[in-house]
């Protein structure tokens, strides 16, 4: 297997020099996830537009950002005058805004990425950024100063997948449930795979991400899902023997109260062992004894899966 390429912020790995006034080899991409659920304030969006308005002022490097709306989230807002505005004059003026029906979030991902490289080329690079972060915190606004090196660490260093990781201590609710839940889960269905994913990152559900034009046709051609899809993509990369890398975001949250609740942990490690069942029947279903091999991989992880929630129960209540 290929070993990743281990970046991160303040030891980014140098990218080969660009010869004045040539073109980069290809163009990044922008695709923006809308917030699923509706902010209180538009202070996090309005930073983070801020910033996505200097992208779109640079056509030579970025292709015009898309910005992917769920039906749902529009017109449950659409009554509401600083939605409108913010559509308007803000979203739509700085990218174009693909409204479409969705179950999750990572179907946003995939109306948008799919999109996205319907237009791309051999070279470019697709660059997913989600909406629901603090963005206009100090925090925020430090790590957007520096989250093009994401893409570019695709672009420059040929890097098939990248993935971008949130700083937080062992205790972190998002730490807790990839630790005794997804990495718990992955080892029981992929354990080889499991351990070389461990090896290129500790978020293997994170939204942040950057990806090559043919790994991301190669991923959109497969069976997308509507829940952890980062899992499955860091899946298909190690087992297609990707180039894999990893770039530290920083200290960002989505989490208003700066916890998870015991209620969404569980669905979250309850949806991640549904995908991790699909995917491993996916691609062993046409192998001699693979009912057999299922159902003990059922059982452990029912068991692993009971052990996780137990725990997260004591640690998140």
């Amino acid at each position: 297997m290929k070993k990743a390429a281990a970046v991160t912020a303040g030891t980014r790995a140098k990218a080969p020099a660009r010869t004045a006034g040539v073109p980069p080899a290809g163009k990044i991409h922008p695709v923006v996830v809308y917030p699923f659920k509706a902010p209180n304030d538009y202070s996090d969006l309005e930073e983070l537009y801020a910033w996505v308005a200097r992208l779109a002022a640079a056509p030579d490097q970025y292709a015009r950002p898309l910005t992917v709306i769920d039906r749902k989230t529009h017109y449950g807002l659409e009554s509401s005058p600083p939605y409108r505005k913010f559509r308007q004059e803000v979203v739509a003026r700085h990218s174009e805004i693909v409204d479409a029906w969705c179950v999750d979030t990572c179907q946003m991902w995939y109306t948008g990425l799919g999109l996205a490289g319907e237009r791309g080329q051999p070279g470019d690079v697709y660059w997913l950024i989600p909406g629901d972060f603090n963005y206009g915190t100090a925090v925020g606004r430090e790590v957007l100063s520096r989250l093009h090196d994401l893409p570019e660490i695709c672009l420059e260093l040929e890097q098939d997948l990248c993935v971008g990781e949130i700083a937080t201590d062992h205790n972190h609710s998002k730490q807790l449930i990839d630790t005794y839940g997804t990495f718990a889960l992955l080892y029981t269905w992929f354990p080889a795979e499991a351990q070389e994913i461990r090896g290129y990152t500790e978020r293997p559900r994170s939204e942040f991400f950057a990806i090559r034009h043919p790994f991301l046709l190669e991923a959109l051609r497969q069976r997308w899902y509507a829940h952890e899809q980062t899992v499955v993509l860091l899946l298909q990369a190690v087992l297609g023997n990707r180039h894999i890398s990893r770039f530290s975001v920083g200290n960002l949250s989505d989490l208003p109260t700066g916890r998870e609740s015991l209620a969404s942990a569980i669905q979250q490690v309850e949806r991640t062992e549904r995908v991790l069942k699909a995917l491993w029947l996916d691609r062993n279903q046409n192998q001699s004894g693979w009912a057999a091999q299922f159902h003990d991989l059922e059982r452990q992880s029912e068991g692993v899966r009971r052990t996780a929630l137990i725990i997260l129960g004591n640690l998140l209540t």
